[in-house]
């Protein structure tokens, strides 16, 4: 008797659990279709867990005169704060005036621009700073004086795509992780996918329509499973980052010029670190195994050294991650340079299943992107509209843009164990779901295993149960970034806590 899979047939498959590819099937399950997602490994692993984490407008794309992607970019910062209040929130950045570089006159220019270009309302006006009496220009050399405060919001990146899976699923999406694309062939006017699972196990799915959106594997994709030629260049650009223990008190984030054109952040980060990132250099290899190399550590110690008072040194570097983002190849002759806008590559012969290619990208303009797509595959809006995901919120999300605090002070009271740190971790992580992993929980003993740094087993057992995780470096690294605290005991003991789970939940 054949498999439900094998009989099915789905209004759309994705490939690819990125920002990209789960911000489209929420899109188009939301809109009353039926959709299928694999990702071969774990939802965010690539490129779409390793960003500098902003919501922004991309205040550099000015100088290229990216006016339209930079409006749409400002337009969503608001919408995706609304409906995701617990991982996305406001950050103020600070632009130190720098004497032989871009002149005030220009920076000013550009920050009207960026206040004014579309959908500003909560979010703070530039200003501009007295960086000898501002507590912002403490931690920086004296020579810089002057600077300007503008806004832009911080993002918890692999946690934006894991929610908007799960709101895919809740609304009927079926996403399978760990699932591995082998073929997809047009037959009879559908497309027919064979699939690897992580056990060995093959199925089969089918679809009236093909979204290919593995991110720096598009064209891999294509090639391979797929067995079409790429009608269009992709140029994979690789950007690092290095965690250093925290360099200034204060909340705010800075935004630096360097000499060669290039901008990089340093950011607060998981309350006791700071953030340095991103490089810029064209990449040529397998993206699953890309690394900071140590020329771009270097160059980004030697870069935010020019600016703080108090030198970095090449042991003050705690973590160093990369991803490789899979541009659309527009010839620019620097890696800084190359679009980051989206493209849409369509492979549609007459009487035959769609395929459609994405290239390019932001983690900003992910939901922008998912409507483009289903504009470009004909889908119909749905009873809800076509902007309908700028208004119903995230999993987790129901609670007020400024709520944080409050929802923290909630969980306390009926959980008075809680720490403000951890009433914080839980709020910033899950929002109302919280209450979820809390339960009627009154001591923290009835939360399970604690695995260090507030970790419970009820937490992992959530995210095992809800998130898809299986393995420590899932919860780790990416539904969290304990990996940064976490001992090498407690990690091995979550990883056996996770494996006996796994095993017990098995028939």
């Amino acid at each position: 008797m054949p498999n439900a899979s094998d009989t099915e047939v789905f209004d759309l498959a994705v490939i690819g659990g990125g920002i990209n590819g789960v911000g489209i099937a929420r899109d188009a399950t939301g809109r009353g279709l039926s959709v299928y997602l694999c990702e071969q490994n774990d939802l965010a692993s690539g490129t779409s867990s390793w960003s500098t984490k902003l919501i922004h407008g991309g205040l550099r794309y000015l100088e290229h005169y990216k006016f339209r992607l930079v409006r749409e970019s400002l337009l969503e910062r608001e919408k995706l704060w609304r409906i995701a209040p617990h991982i996305i929130w406001p950050l103020r950045f600070v632009l130190p005036h720098h004497a032989g570089l871009r002149p005030a006159w220009l920076l000013r220019l550009g920050l009207f621009l960026y206040d004014n270009l579309g959908g500003r309302k909560r979010l703070p006006a530039t200003s501009v700073l007295d960086l000898t009496s501002h507590s912002a220009g403490a931690p920086l050399v004296p020579e810089f004086r002057k600077g300007f405060e503008y806004s832009d919001c911080w993002v918890q990146d692999a946690r934006l795509v894991v929610l908007n899976a799960m709101d895919a699923r809740d609304r009927g999406a079926v996403v399978e992780t760990r699932t591995r694309l082998v073929s997809a062939r047009r037959v009879d006017g559908l497309w027919e996918l064979e699939l690897q699972h992580a056990n060995g196990a093959q199925t089969k799915r089918r679809a009236k329509r093909l979204v290919n959106a593995a991110g720096p594997w598009v064209a891999s994709v294509l090639s391979g499973a797929i067995r079409l030629n790429a009608a269009a260049g992709i140029r994979l650009v690789q950007g690092s980052h290095i965690v250093v223990r925290k360099l200034f008190a204060h909340d705010r984030a800075y935004i630096f010029q360097n000499a060669d054109g290039r901008i990089i952040f340093a950011i607060p980060y998981e309350q006791d670190f700071t953030l340095i990132g991103t490089t810029d250099q064209d990449y040529k290899g397998d993206p699953a195994k890309v690394s900071a190399s140590e020329a771009e550590i270097e160059y980004l110690i030697a870069a935010a050294s020019e600016y703080f008072r108090q030198p970095i040194e090449r042991s003050a570097v705690v973590w160093t991650y990369s991803g490789v983002r899979p541009l659309y190849d527009d010839g620019a002759s620097k890696a800084q340079e190359a679009t980051r806008d989206y493209v849409l590559v369509a492979d549609t012969p007459e009487g035959e299943a769609p395929l459609l290619s994405v290239y390019g990208g932001k983690i900003t303009t992910y939901r922008r992107l998912a409507m483009a797509v289903l504009d470009k595959l004909g889908i119909g809006a749905g009873p809800k509209g076509s902007d309908w995901t700028a208004d119903e919120v995230l999993p987790g999300g129901d609670f007020a843009m400024d709520g944080q605090s409050k929802l923290a002070a909630e969980l306390q009271r009926n959980h008075p164990f809680l720490t403000d740190g951890e009433a914080a971790h839980l709020v910033r992580h899950y929002g109302t779901r919280a209450r979820m992993i809390l339960g009627s929980a009154k001591t923290r003993a009835e939360l399970g295993a604690d695995f260090g740094h507030g970790l419970s087993g009820s937490e992992v057992r959530y995210l095992m149960r809800e998130e898809w995780a299986v393995t420590a470096e899932d919860v780790l690294w990416r539904r969290s970034k304990l990996g940064l605290r976490l001992d090498k005991a407690q990690v091995a003991a979550l990883a056996a806590f996770m494996q006996a789970e796994t095993k017990a939940s098995r028939p």
